[in-house]
Protein backbone atom coordinates (compact mmCIF):
# COMPACT_ATOMS: atom_id res chain seq x y z
CA UNK A 1 0.00 0.00 0.00
CA UNK A 2 1.33 3.43 -0.93
CA UNK A 3 1.77 6.24 1.57
CA UNK A 4 -0.42 8.70 -0.34
CA UNK A 5 -3.22 9.41 2.12
CA UNK A 6 -5.22 12.18 3.77
CA UNK A 7 -7.77 12.62 6.52
CA UNK A 8 -11.34 11.56 5.77
CA UNK A 9 -14.41 11.28 7.93
CA UNK A 10 -15.94 7.84 8.39
CA UNK A 11 -18.92 8.72 6.17
CA UNK A 12 -16.72 10.04 3.35
CA UNK A 13 -14.58 6.90 3.58
CA UNK A 14 -17.75 4.89 2.87
CA UNK A 15 -18.41 7.20 -0.07
CA UNK A 16 -14.91 6.73 -1.43
CA UNK A 17 -15.10 2.94 -1.08
CA UNK A 18 -18.36 2.87 -3.04
CA UNK A 19 -17.04 5.16 -5.77
CA UNK A 20 -13.87 3.13 -6.24
CA UNK A 21 -15.46 -0.32 -6.23
CA UNK A 22 -18.24 0.81 -8.59
CA UNK A 23 -15.62 2.24 -10.95
CA UNK A 24 -13.61 -0.97 -11.04
CA UNK A 25 -16.55 -3.42 -11.12
CA UNK A 26 -19.59 -2.73 -13.32
CA UNK A 27 -21.59 -5.46 -11.59
CA UNK A 28 -21.75 -3.49 -8.30
CA UNK A 29 -24.87 -1.42 -7.70
CA UNK A 30 -26.63 0.20 -4.75
CA UNK A 31 -30.30 -0.20 -3.96
CA UNK A 32 -32.17 1.16 -0.96
CA UNK A 33 -34.17 3.88 0.69
CA UNK A 34 -32.91 7.42 0.34
CA UNK A 35 -29.62 6.63 -1.40
CA UNK A 36 -29.87 9.99 -3.18
CA UNK A 37 -30.95 11.87 -0.06
CA UNK A 38 -28.47 13.44 2.41
CA UNK A 39 -31.23 13.30 5.03
CA UNK A 40 -31.21 9.50 4.90
CA UNK A 41 -27.60 8.56 4.24
CA UNK A 42 -25.55 11.66 5.03
CA UNK A 43 -22.79 12.09 2.46
CA UNK A 44 -22.09 8.35 2.14
CA UNK A 45 -23.67 8.25 -1.34
CA UNK A 46 -22.59 11.74 -2.44
CA UNK A 47 -22.28 12.10 -6.25
CA UNK A 48 -22.94 8.42 -6.93
CA UNK A 49 -25.97 9.04 -9.14
CA UNK A 50 -24.15 11.65 -11.22
CA UNK A 51 -21.24 9.25 -11.67
CA UNK A 52 -23.07 5.97 -12.26
CA UNK A 53 -26.68 6.83 -13.05
CA UNK A 54 -29.99 5.69 -11.62
CA UNK A 55 -29.63 2.19 -13.04
CA UNK A 56 -26.79 1.53 -10.58
CA UNK A 57 -27.95 3.80 -7.74
CA UNK A 58 -31.57 2.83 -7.19
CA UNK A 59 -33.63 4.88 -4.72
CA UNK A 60 -36.55 2.65 -3.73
CA UNK A 61 -39.95 3.18 -2.14
CA UNK A 62 -40.31 2.29 1.53
CA UNK A 63 -40.61 -1.47 1.11
CA UNK A 64 -37.76 -3.18 2.91
CA UNK A 65 -38.73 -6.71 1.93
CA UNK A 66 -39.12 -5.87 -1.78
CA UNK A 67 -35.89 -3.88 -2.15
CA UNK A 68 -33.88 -6.50 -0.26
CA UNK A 69 -35.39 -9.32 -2.28
CA UNK A 70 -34.52 -7.44 -5.48
CA UNK A 71 -30.92 -7.08 -4.32
CA UNK A 72 -30.66 -10.77 -3.44
CA UNK A 73 -32.21 -11.81 -6.74
CA UNK A 74 -29.88 -9.58 -8.74
CA UNK A 75 -26.89 -10.99 -6.87
CA UNK A 76 -28.02 -14.51 -7.73
CA UNK A 77 -28.13 -13.44 -11.37
CA UNK A 78 -24.53 -12.21 -11.45
CA UNK A 79 -24.70 -8.70 -10.01
CA UNK A 80 -23.29 -7.51 -6.67
CA UNK A 81 -25.91 -5.61 -4.72
CA UNK A 82 -25.30 -3.24 -1.82
CA UNK A 83 -28.70 -3.01 -0.12
CA UNK A 84 -28.99 0.14 2.00
CA UNK A 85 -31.30 0.16 5.05
CA UNK A 86 -31.07 3.66 6.59
CA UNK A 87 -32.34 2.21 9.87
CA UNK A 88 -31.31 -1.27 10.94
CA UNK A 89 -34.57 -1.52 12.91
CA UNK A 90 -36.65 -1.84 9.75
CA UNK A 91 -34.42 -4.43 8.14
CA UNK A 92 -36.52 -6.78 10.27
CA UNK A 93 -39.16 -6.56 7.53
CA UNK A 94 -36.60 -8.18 5.21
CA UNK A 95 -35.72 -11.25 7.27
CA UNK A 96 -37.03 -13.63 4.60
CA UNK A 97 -34.64 -12.56 1.79
CA UNK A 98 -31.74 -12.06 4.25
CA UNK A 99 -32.07 -15.19 6.39
CA UNK A 100 -34.19 -17.71 4.48
CA UNK A 101 -32.70 -16.94 1.09
CA UNK A 102 -29.28 -15.23 1.03
CA UNK A 103 -27.80 -16.89 4.12
CA UNK A 104 -28.87 -20.40 3.07
CA UNK A 105 -28.41 -20.31 -0.69
CA UNK A 106 -24.82 -21.55 -0.97
CA UNK A 107 -25.38 -24.36 1.53
CA UNK A 108 -28.60 -25.53 -0.13
CA UNK A 109 -26.85 -25.59 -3.51
CA UNK A 110 -23.82 -27.53 -2.33
CA UNK A 111 -21.51 -24.52 -2.69
CA UNK A 112 -22.20 -24.28 -6.44
CA UNK A 113 -24.00 -20.94 -6.11
CA UNK A 114 -23.40 -17.89 -3.94
CA UNK A 115 -25.06 -14.58 -3.12
CA UNK A 116 -22.49 -11.74 -3.24
CA UNK A 117 -24.71 -9.18 -1.52
CA UNK A 118 -23.96 -6.63 1.20
CA UNK A 119 -26.76 -5.69 3.59
CA UNK A 120 -25.81 -2.17 4.71
CA UNK A 121 -27.64 -1.54 8.00
CA UNK A 122 -27.31 1.87 9.69
CA UNK A 123 -27.58 2.16 13.48
CA UNK A 124 -29.23 5.39 14.68
CA UNK A 125 -28.83 5.46 18.46
CA UNK A 126 -29.52 8.48 20.63
CA UNK A 127 -31.25 11.74 19.79
CA UNK A 128 -34.39 10.73 21.68
CA UNK A 129 -35.46 8.42 18.86
CA UNK A 130 -36.93 5.82 21.23
CA UNK A 131 -37.05 2.04 21.07
CA UNK A 132 -38.10 1.43 17.45
CA UNK A 133 -35.33 3.62 15.96
CA UNK A 134 -32.35 3.03 18.27
CA UNK A 135 -31.49 -0.66 18.09
CA UNK A 136 -28.13 -2.24 17.30
CA UNK A 137 -29.00 -5.74 16.11
CA UNK A 138 -25.56 -7.17 15.33
CA UNK A 139 -25.93 -9.98 17.87
CA UNK A 140 -29.20 -11.05 16.28
CA UNK A 141 -27.65 -11.36 12.80
CA UNK A 142 -24.59 -13.13 14.22
CA UNK A 143 -26.79 -16.10 15.17
CA UNK A 144 -27.48 -16.91 11.51
CA UNK A 145 -25.21 -19.41 9.68
CA UNK A 146 -24.15 -18.18 6.26
CA UNK A 147 -23.91 -14.49 7.15
CA UNK A 148 -20.65 -12.61 7.74
CA UNK A 149 -20.77 -9.38 9.76
CA UNK A 150 -18.46 -6.36 9.76
CA UNK A 151 -18.57 -3.60 12.36
CA UNK A 152 -15.83 -0.99 11.72
CA UNK A 153 -14.72 1.62 14.25
CA UNK A 154 -12.94 4.18 12.04
CA UNK A 155 -12.61 5.60 8.53
CA UNK A 156 -9.55 3.54 7.53
CA UNK A 157 -11.23 0.27 8.45
CA UNK A 158 -14.64 1.05 7.01
CA UNK A 159 -13.19 1.65 3.55
CA UNK A 160 -11.08 -1.52 3.52
CA UNK A 161 -13.73 -3.73 5.11
CA UNK A 162 -16.55 -2.48 2.88
CA UNK A 163 -14.52 -3.14 -0.27
CA UNK A 164 -13.71 -6.65 1.00
CA UNK A 165 -17.38 -7.23 1.84
CA UNK A 166 -18.53 -6.22 -1.65
CA UNK A 167 -15.91 -8.51 -3.24
CA UNK A 168 -16.82 -11.43 -0.97
CA UNK A 169 -18.84 -14.20 -2.67
CA UNK A 170 -21.06 -14.65 0.38
CA UNK A 171 -23.65 -12.35 1.99
CA UNK A 172 -22.16 -9.80 4.40
CA UNK A 173 -24.00 -7.64 6.93
CA UNK A 174 -22.38 -4.20 7.31
CA UNK A 175 -23.29 -2.69 10.69
CA UNK A 176 -22.83 1.04 10.08
CA UNK A 177 -22.89 3.21 13.22
CA UNK A 178 -23.89 6.83 12.55
CA UNK A 179 -22.18 7.94 15.76
CA UNK A 180 -18.96 7.44 13.79
CA UNK A 181 -19.88 9.51 10.73
CA UNK A 182 -17.87 12.61 11.69
CA UNK A 183 -14.86 10.76 13.11
CA UNK A 184 -11.71 11.43 11.05
CA UNK A 185 -8.83 9.09 10.26
CA UNK A 186 -5.97 8.92 7.78
CA UNK A 187 -7.19 6.99 4.74
CA UNK A 188 -5.12 5.94 1.69
CA UNK A 189 -6.40 7.29 -1.62
CA UNK A 190 -6.02 3.99 -3.42
CA UNK A 191 -8.39 1.05 -3.24
CA UNK A 192 -7.43 -1.51 -0.56
CA UNK A 193 -8.94 -4.41 1.35
CA UNK A 194 -9.00 -5.50 4.99
CA UNK A 195 -9.67 -9.25 5.37
CA UNK A 196 -12.92 -10.17 7.07
CA UNK A 197 -12.57 -11.97 10.39
CA UNK A 198 -9.33 -10.31 11.49
CA UNK A 199 -9.30 -8.17 14.61
CA UNK A 200 -6.55 -5.74 15.53
CA UNK A 201 -4.87 -4.59 18.76
CA UNK A 202 -5.42 -0.84 19.18
CA UNK A 203 -3.66 -0.46 22.53
CA UNK A 204 -1.09 -2.85 23.99
CA UNK A 205 -0.96 -3.83 27.65
CA UNK A 206 -0.49 -6.76 29.99
CA UNK A 207 -2.91 -6.17 32.88
CA UNK A 208 -6.29 -6.78 31.24
CA UNK A 209 -7.72 -7.47 27.78
CA UNK A 210 -10.60 -5.28 26.59
CA UNK A 211 -12.61 -6.38 23.55
CA UNK A 212 -14.94 -3.99 21.71
CA UNK A 213 -16.25 -3.09 18.26
CA UNK A 214 -17.61 -0.11 16.35
CA UNK A 215 -18.25 3.08 18.36
CA UNK A 216 -17.30 1.44 21.64
CA UNK A 217 -13.72 0.96 20.46
CA UNK A 218 -13.29 4.72 20.65
CA UNK A 219 -14.81 4.87 24.13
CA UNK A 220 -12.47 2.05 25.15
CA UNK A 221 -9.44 3.94 23.81
CA UNK A 222 -10.41 6.84 26.06
CA UNK A 223 -10.76 4.46 29.00
CA UNK A 224 -7.36 2.85 28.33
CA UNK A 225 -5.73 6.28 28.27
CA UNK A 226 -7.21 7.27 31.64
CA UNK A 227 -6.27 3.96 33.25
CA UNK A 228 -2.71 4.15 31.95
CA UNK A 229 -2.30 7.22 34.16
CA UNK A 230 -3.36 5.05 37.11
CA UNK A 231 -0.80 2.37 36.27
CA UNK A 232 -3.29 -0.06 34.68
CA UNK A 233 -2.17 -1.22 31.24
CA UNK A 234 -5.16 -2.41 29.22
CA UNK A 235 -4.79 -4.22 25.91
CA UNK A 236 -7.60 -3.20 23.57
CA UNK A 237 -8.80 -5.47 20.75
CA UNK A 238 -10.97 -3.98 18.00
CA UNK A 239 -12.97 -6.91 16.59
CA UNK A 240 -13.67 -5.21 13.22
CA UNK A 241 -15.64 -8.33 12.23
CA UNK A 242 -18.43 -9.67 14.44
CA UNK A 243 -18.64 -12.87 12.41
CA UNK A 244 -16.31 -14.62 12.06
CA UNK A 245 -14.75 -13.55 15.37
CA UNK A 246 -10.97 -13.49 15.62
CA UNK A 247 -10.75 -15.90 18.54
CA UNK A 248 -7.08 -16.59 17.90
CA UNK A 249 -6.24 -12.95 18.66
CA UNK A 250 -8.53 -12.79 21.71
CA UNK A 251 -7.25 -16.05 23.22
CA UNK A 252 -3.62 -15.02 22.75
CA UNK A 253 -4.21 -11.69 24.51
CA UNK A 254 -6.21 -13.14 27.42
CA UNK A 255 -3.61 -15.89 27.91
CA UNK A 256 -1.12 -13.05 28.45
CA UNK A 257 -3.21 -10.76 30.68
CA UNK A 258 -5.37 -13.31 32.54
CA UNK A 259 -8.28 -10.85 32.62
CA UNK A 260 -11.04 -9.94 30.16
CA UNK A 261 -13.61 -7.16 29.86
CA UNK A 262 -15.95 -7.36 26.85
CA UNK A 263 -17.76 -4.18 25.81
CA UNK A 264 -20.80 -4.92 23.65
CA UNK A 265 -23.35 -2.35 22.47
CA UNK A 266 -26.22 -4.83 22.28
CA UNK A 267 -28.50 -6.18 25.00
CA UNK A 268 -27.01 -8.36 27.71
CA UNK A 269 -28.80 -11.63 27.00
CA UNK A 270 -27.31 -13.86 24.27
CA UNK A 271 -25.04 -11.23 22.76
CA UNK A 272 -21.53 -11.24 21.28
CA UNK A 273 -20.06 -10.70 24.74
CA UNK A 274 -21.78 -13.91 25.88
CA UNK A 275 -20.20 -15.87 23.02
CA UNK A 276 -16.72 -14.52 23.69
CA UNK A 277 -17.07 -15.07 27.44
CA UNK A 278 -18.17 -18.68 26.98
CA UNK A 279 -15.30 -19.45 24.60
CA UNK A 280 -12.66 -17.89 26.85
CA UNK A 281 -13.96 -19.81 29.85
CA UNK A 282 -13.80 -23.04 27.82
CA UNK A 283 -10.29 -22.41 26.49
CA UNK A 284 -8.53 -20.51 29.30
CA UNK A 285 -10.42 -21.18 32.53
CA UNK A 286 -7.30 -22.23 34.46
CA UNK A 287 -5.35 -19.17 33.34
CA UNK A 288 -7.90 -16.53 34.33
CA UNK A 289 -6.99 -14.30 37.27
CA UNK A 290 -10.57 -13.07 37.67
CA UNK A 291 -14.03 -13.67 36.26
CA UNK A 292 -14.77 -12.45 32.74
CA UNK A 293 -16.82 -9.23 32.81
CA UNK A 294 -19.42 -8.37 30.17
CA UNK A 295 -20.43 -4.72 29.80
CA UNK A 296 -23.62 -4.57 27.73
CA UNK A 297 -26.89 -2.67 27.45
CA UNK A 298 -29.60 -3.54 29.99
CA UNK A 299 -32.32 -5.90 28.78
CA UNK A 300 -34.66 -3.01 28.14
CA UNK A 301 -35.75 -1.15 25.01
CA UNK A 302 -34.00 2.16 24.38
CA UNK A 303 -35.56 5.12 26.20
CA UNK A 304 -36.72 8.32 24.48
CA UNK A 305 -35.70 10.66 27.29
CA UNK A 306 -32.31 12.35 26.87
CA UNK A 307 -31.70 11.96 30.61
CA UNK A 308 -32.33 8.23 30.46
CA UNK A 309 -30.27 7.86 27.27
CA UNK A 310 -27.28 9.29 29.16
CA UNK A 311 -27.29 6.32 31.54
CA UNK A 312 -28.58 3.68 29.10
CA UNK A 313 -25.76 3.81 26.56
CA UNK A 314 -22.22 2.69 27.40
CA UNK A 315 -19.57 5.41 27.59
CA UNK A 316 -15.95 5.54 28.70
CA UNK A 317 -16.76 6.11 32.38
CA UNK A 318 -18.51 2.74 32.71
CA UNK A 319 -15.67 1.00 30.87
CA UNK A 320 -13.10 2.59 33.19
CA UNK A 321 -14.97 1.39 36.27
CA UNK A 322 -15.43 -2.13 34.90
CA UNK A 323 -11.70 -2.43 34.18
CA UNK A 324 -10.76 -1.11 37.62
CA UNK A 325 -13.06 -3.67 39.25
CA UNK A 326 -11.53 -6.54 37.28
CA UNK A 327 -7.92 -5.55 37.88
CA UNK A 328 -8.45 -4.87 41.59
CA UNK A 329 -10.60 -7.94 42.32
Amino acid sequence: MSTKARKLTYSLAINEALKQIMKTDDSVFIIGQGVKSPWYVGNTCKDLISLYGEERVIDTPISENAMTGAGVGASLAGMKAVVMHPRVDFSLYAFDPIINQAANWSYMNGGRASVPVVFWLAVNRGGEQAAQHSQDLHSLFSHIPGLKIISPSNAFDVKGLLISAIKDPDPVVFIDDRWLYNKEDVVPEEIYEIPLGQGVIRVTGDDVTVVASSFLVNESVIAAGVLKGEGIKAELIDLRSIKPLDFELIIKSVAKTGRLVIVDGSWATSNIASEISATINEKLFGKLKSSVVRLSLPDSPAPASKTLEAVYYIKSGQIIQAIRNVVNS
